[in-house]
């Protein structure tokens, strides 16, 4: 008797781990599978947006109207923005591939920028129409490359999750026909630049103005009693310290904790120690302070950074939380690039969430010119409907990311709040915000 049992037991037991290994080995085809068509689809797209990015070049070639000319670079950008998110997606990462997605960011630059800008008066020049020539012929080279690839994969039914395990294991004996067109294509670009620069389209790189962040370098233990600093009622919890990889543009270290239904995650600087990002995941109780009060508690946490000329730009609830943004401010000017956000719980005035990155990689204060026009001339450009409450001289980074010198206007209308940016040199409407001091929470059944 007890012999049946055991081995109907048994029996069982194999029968319950075979269907739990078939239905594991399912769910894994099922992720690979997805994997598999998410890259076919970005590299089919990469191949159709190469291709509709050489016949919008052409087709600018061939107007002779500046009214249709900027709204065609416009989709040139557009197109180039599309076609390095694509590249993006597929996996290249152990391929060097950098050359041709400098060259898609240089072309969406250079359409960018010429879009924006007034043809009528400032129309292109002759230097500028050799480079987009240039641009034509290299993106018919890069979409015949492509071409070629995709007519190669669609006839042999390739697998790009074959080549991100020939990346990653550098198989030198298995099917590179994917990985071999890619080069091709990648060492193209060397003759690229070169032809670019003679034609006025200069090839930038990305990373002239990389983030930079200044200090003494800390190793993992001083990086951890930062951490500690910040974080409340951590007590004994056990601390996960990892760096960041080769290549980040800002090394960080990063800290991160579970304690019950609480989660701590923080980013440090390598060099300098600074705390650039933090969050606190927690369930938040009923509000038992102000927005006014939180925001007092946020200086407190600036001050722990040591920084001064700091002022409070903005401020809004959501739900039980307090968010303030925090700007430089010095003679009068306020830097907007120079940001710090807070996100304060309203039930205790603990510290949820801190961005510091963009104010620890901003370059310090630029230089500024003076005013070319009066503030009087810039409230003049404010729509007629709006009421200024205030205005402040302000520096903040144009479409171009360049910092550009305005007038600051805060103006409202009807229950909306709108922070306004002239620019203080031409007049010109540089950026609109709609600002929010209550985030308004909508009930299930103000859904029906």
């Amino acid at each position: 008797m007890f012999r049946w049992i055991t081995i109907t037991l048994l029996t069982i037991a194999v029968v319950g781990l075979g269907v739990f290994g078939y239905k594991e080995h399912q769910d894994k085809n099922a992720v690979l599978i997805q994997a598999e068509n998410n890259y076919q689809r970005a590299f089919h797209e990469l191949t159709y947006d190469v291709d509709m990015l050489h016949d919008k070049i052409g087709s600018t070639l061939a107007m002779n109207s500046h009214k249709q000319l900027s709204p065609q670079l416009a989709e040139i950008w557009r197109i180039t923005s599309e076609a390095s998110s694509d590249v993006g997606q597929l996996p290249l990462t152990l391929l060097p591939f950098n050359k041709t997605e400098e060259f898609l960011h240089n072309i969406g630059d250079f359409a960018y920028k010429t879009a924006v800008r007034d043809l009528e008066k400032n129309p292109l020049s002759d230097e500028e129409i050799a480079g987009l020539e240039g641009l034509y012929k290299q993106s018919g080279e890069i979409r015949d490359e492509l071409r070629q690839v995709q007519s190669i994969v669609l006839e042999d039914n390739l697998r790009w999750m074959d080549v991100e395990l020939a990346l990653a294991t550098d198989d030198e004996n298995g099917d590179n026909t994917i990985i071999n067109g890619f080069k091709t294509v990648e060492k193209s670009m060397d003759g690229f630049q070169k032809t670019n620069n003679e034609n006025g389209i200069a090839m930038e790189t990305q990373n002239t103005s990389a983030p930079k962040v200044e200090g003494k370098e800390i190793n993992d233990k001083q990086a951890e009693k930062i951490a500690r600093d910040w974080f409340k009622n951590i007590g004994n919890s056990k601390m996960t310290i990892t760096k960041s990889g080769k290549g980040a543009d800002v090394p960080t270290i990063t800290a991160s904790y579970q304690k019950g239904e609480t989660n701590g995650y923080m980013d440090i600087s390598q060099k300098g120690g600074y705390p650039l990002t933090l969050m606190l995941s927690r369930q938040v109780n009923e509000p038992a302070i102000g927005l006014n009060q939180a925001s007092e508690e946020a200086l407190k946490y600036l001050e722990k950074l040591n920084l001064k000329d700091m002022e409070l730009s903005e401020s809004s609830q959501y739900d039980n939380v307090g968010v303030f943004r925090f700007v430089h401010s010095k003679d009068g000017i306020r830097y907007y690039p120079q940001t710090i956000h807070l996100k304060i719980a309203l039930d205790n005035g603990e510290l949820l969430g801190l961005s510091a990155r963009e104010f620890f990689t901003a370059n310090s204060e630029p230089i500024i010119g003076e005013p070319k026009i009066s503030e009087e001339e810039a409230r003049g450009m404010i729509n007629p409907n709006l009421e200024i409450q205030d205005n402040y001289l302000a520096v903040i980074k144009n479409d171009l990311n360049e910092p550009v010198l305005c007038y600051e206007f805060l103006a409202t209308k009807d229950d909306e709040t709108y922070r306004i940016f002239i620019n203080a040199i031409n007049g010109e409407e540089e950026k609109v915000e709609t600002l929010r001091s209550t985030e308004k929470k909508y009930e299930p059944a103000n859904l029906q």
